[in-house]
């Protein structure tokens, strides 16, 4: 014991200089450096006869590069003294996730030839033209397929659609 003190103990300095370093917080580089010393200790019979200081200095690499991962992953820690309500707030995105899958449904109800056009000039941004090239269409057909996949989304959109075509009575042939 009293030899893993004389060779750890003059280290110390040099491993709470280089903990402050990659921490720059002297609080968290002080606990590494505690966190490698105890490492250090309960694995001491680990240790291979080499150089005790690449040792040391592994472990306490080591814990740095686990706690930036933890850190990554918990995000920042703000101590509970110097925030507000307004810092653990988040705006609810529930409603907008519910009108987004609603309007997909709605776009994947349209005809297909309509759809794709609607897609190309609304969502990819495509010209007219350029719409026209993509599927092998004339422009007027691109204009004419484009006007009514907005009307008909917008009717999804506003119910109306769907009640149209329960007022719809079928009539069957009678041959």
């Amino acid at each position: 014991m009293k030899d893993m003190l004389l060779q750890v103990e003059p280290l110390i300095p040099a491993l709470r200089r280089h903990a402050r370093a990659l921490v720059r917080n002297r609080a968290n580089a002080d606990d590494l450096v505690q966190d490698c010393l105890e490492r250090a200790v309960s694995r001491w019979y680990q240790r291979r006869d080499g150089n005790v200081r690449a040792w040391l200095f592994t472990i306490l690499h080591n814990l740095a590069i686990n706690q930036f991962r933890q850190s990554a992953t918990r995000g920042r820690h703000v101590p509970i003294d110097e925030t507000n309500e307004d810092d653990f707030g988040e705006a609810a995105v529930q409603e907008q996730k519910l009108m987004y899958q609603d309007v997909m449904n709605k776009l994947a109800r349209l005809p297909e030839d309509q759809r794709a056009v609607l897609l190309l000039v609304a969502v990819e941004d495509l010209s007219y033209a350029d719409a026209a090239k993509v599927l092998n269409i004339p422009l007027g057909t691109v204009m004419s397929r484009l006007s009514r996949a907005r009307e008909r989304l917008q009717q999804e959109i506003d119910g109306i659609a769907n009640k149209e075509s329960i007022n719809v009575v079928s009539l069957r042939s009678g041959k």
